[in-house]
Formats: C-alpha cells, sequence, structure tokens
C-alpha cells in the first residue's frame, strides 16, 4: 500500500489526533507520517507504532500528506484503517 492507496480509500483518518487514536484502539493498519512535521506531534506517535507493531511510511511533506488524503492543508500524519 503506498500514497496513492490513501488517496483512493475512505477507510482513513486524518490528523494526528485522529491516527493516534486508531493505533490505540488497533484499527490503524499503516500509518503516513509527514517529515516536515514537527517531532514534538510525529515522535510520539512513532513510538506508539513501534510499539504496536504498526507500519509507518515516510511522507516528504504535510502539504504533500493533505493532498494525498483529499484535503486543502498539510497533515502531520494520517492512517489507513479497518473497515
Amino acid at each position: 500500500m503506498s500514497l496513492e492507496d490513501l488517496r483512493e480509500t475512505a477507510n482513513k483518518v486524518v490528523g494526528t489526533r485522529q491516527t493516534t487514536k486508531a493505533v490505540q484502539q488497533g484499527k490503524a493498519k499503516k500509518v503516513f507520517i509527514a517529515e516536515d512535521a514537527e517531532d514534538r506531534i510525529t515522535v510520539p506517535l512513532m513510538e506508539l507504532c513501534n510499539e504496536k507493531g504498526i507500519e509507518i511510511v515516510k511522507v516528504k511533506t504535510m502539504k504533500e500528506l493533505g493532498s494525498a488524503c483529499g484535503i486543502d492543508v498539510g497533515a502531520a500524519s494520517a492512517a489507513l484503517i479497518e473497515p
């Protein structure tokens, strides 16, 4: 699964708060994190993903990730979730 999969699916959450919640609840299958997002936002999420064994995909920019999610603003993170 790639950024294109994220673009085409309705089974996703966008934003660090929603992504973190999906990981904690065991619903996230894969997490996308923007490389240019602030570490204070992304590091705790990456640590949580590592604990839970969830694959992390790095995306160059928040703008690129937001665009792939179908929103007009940048996104620090997003996740593909179980339907």
